[in-house]
């Protein structure tokens, strides 16, 4: 079950742990489990300047409801020096932007936690299928951590049974087709029957790199 993993490992693993949320419904159900072991674990958001305002006002809503440890992870350049030096890279150079509004300054956050947890699961899209709960991860410093996706073997249908039973108000795009949400500029209705990620990047691709960046990761 995905509440022993989690008490598992905060129960033999030493360090500080975090989780990263984009407050889409697996996020908040991991976060909803944590809640019980570590009510202040710090929550990493990926604020990259580009999200529907729909998710700014449910991660506010949320993180006063819930009283969390939000920690807004920010970019080096603002939304608008990027801009300025380089134009609208999402449009140009969409794996560019990514490095540098979501995978760096995430890696930059991560080198204060050694426990990653996240809402990732295999169902989501075929660059998820062989996730593992558990896994080894080298950060570009050589630091080594232990990210952890409880709900890496979860359907859809128990994630909204889930939020359902624990009366979870979900993030309101949801409710207008989107089955996976990240940046407004680069999120549309799936492209692709069975793969909530294909109305990502306009198909372009189906990860940001956050989750990628670690070749080398192992299974644990």
């Amino acid at each position: 079950m995905a509440e022993d993993l989690i008490r598992e490992v905060l129960e033999k693993r030493d360090g500080r742990p975090c989780l990263t949320c984009s407050f889409q419904a697996e996020d908040m159900i991991v976060l909803h489990l944590l809640r019980k072991f570590r009510p202040d674990i710090p929550v990493l958001f990926l604020d990259t300047g580009y999200h529907f305002a729909e998710t700014y006002e449910y991660r506010d809503r949320m993180a006063h409801q819930w009283q969390l440890s939000l920690v807004n992870v920010q970019p080096a350049l603002s939304l608008a020096e990027q801009e300025a030096r380089h134009g609208k890279l999402y449009e140009t150079q969409p794996d560019q932007c990514c490095k540098l509004r979501k995978v760096e300054p995430l890696l930059r956050a991560l080198e204060d936690y050694e426990v990653w947890f996240t809402g990732l699961r295999r169902e989501q899209s075929p660059t998820r299928a062989n996730l593992a709960p558990v896994e080894g991860h080298t950060l570009p410093s050589g630091k080594s951590l232990v990210k952890v996706s409880p709900l890496a073997h979860w359907t859809s249908k128990e994630v909204w049974s889930y939020l359902r039973v624990n009366e979870i108000g979900h993030l309101p795009l949801y409710d207008r087709g989107y089955p996976s949400i990240g940046c407004e500029p680069c999120t549309t209705l799936p492209i692709e029957a069975g793969n909530a990620r294909s109305g990502r990047w306009s198909g372009q691709k189906l990860e940001c790199g956050i989750h990628t960046f670690d070749a080398g990761r192992k299974s644990e």
